[in-house]
């Protein structure tokens, strides 16, 4: 299918792996040249040199507002105005029961998990509504209408980009700019990978066990019984940030292969 974005610039964040990077090699194959951006310079550098095509890495920490600005200056003079923005970037951040969680824990998975998006949404939808045209697409999760009990920092930050989303997605319609959000649910990527290694190791079990025990205890209704691959997800994403996505706005997309037990949002 083609996705009529040929000649487009969009910023990946969280692009040195994962589903970040996924997205950008999908798109860069539609045509769209690409700032890969992340927080680590070395990092980012080595997963763009696995890609070809017109991309740039600007590496930033986008909890720090001057480096989100100055990654919107560095993108425009590379290649011009941004019309595209996936935000991938996140962190599973402090886990454990309610109680035991500080607010320094609660601002910490906020401060990346949702005013990361608020920074970069705010850098770039301006310019994208200016010129009347604009894709945006953030990540949410399947933990923001199903939260689990041990992740609620996550879990709370991921509903409120969904609410931040719905929100763009009133404000900036009228302007050409369409905003949506995708949901994944545990997928192939190095934060899973984490997940199951601590796991594995707190049940002194092989990692494949833990995948497994996870699978059958944690997320019983992932009705495909493995993760999601990164390029699973991307397709989606590069789906909503395409003209064929030209009536779809406010929505959330969900590729959690039947996670969310609900009917609901």
């Amino acid at each position: 299918m083609h996705l009529g974005i040929e000649g487009r610039v969009a910023v990946v964040t969280g692009g040195d792996s994962g589903i970040g990077l996924a997205t950008a090699k999908l798109l860069l194959e539609e045509g769209v040249k690409i700032v890969l951006t992340d927080k680590e310079p070395e990092a980012l550098r080595q997963a763009a040199a696995t890609l070809s095509g017109e991309v740039m890495p600007v590496a930033a920490d986008l909890t720090k507002a001057a480096q989100v600005d100055a990654l919107a200056a560095e993108a425009k003079a590379a290649f011009g105005p941004v019309d595209i923005l996936y935000h991938a970037a996140g962190i599973t951040g402090p886990t454990g029961l309610f109680h035991t969680l500080t607010d320094n824990d609660w601002a910490s998975a906020l401060e990346t998990d949702f005013m990361a998006a608020v920074r970069v949404a705010r850098a770039f939808i301006p310019g994208m509504a200016e010129r009347g045209w604009g894709r945006v697409v953030l990540t949410a999760s399947e933990d923001a209408v199903q939260p689990y009990v041990d992740e609620l920092p996550y879990c709370a930050a991921k509903a409120a980009i969904l609410n931040l989303a719905k929100g763009l997605s009133k404000t900036y319609a009228k302007q050409g700019v369409l905003v949506n959000t995708v949901a994944p649910a545990f997928i192939h990527t190095p934060m899973t990978d984490a997940m199951m290694q601590k796991r594995a190791a707190e049940k002194g079990v092989s990692f494949d066990e833990a995948v497994r025990s996870f699978l059958e205890e944690e997320r019983p209704n992932l009705e495909l019984a493995r993760r999601g691959e990164p390029q699973e997800v991307a397709a989606a994403i590069a789906f909503l940030c395409s003209e064929r996505a030209s009536f779809i706005n406010g929505a959330n997309l969900r590729v959690d292969a039947g996670s969310v037990a609900s009917v609901g949002t």
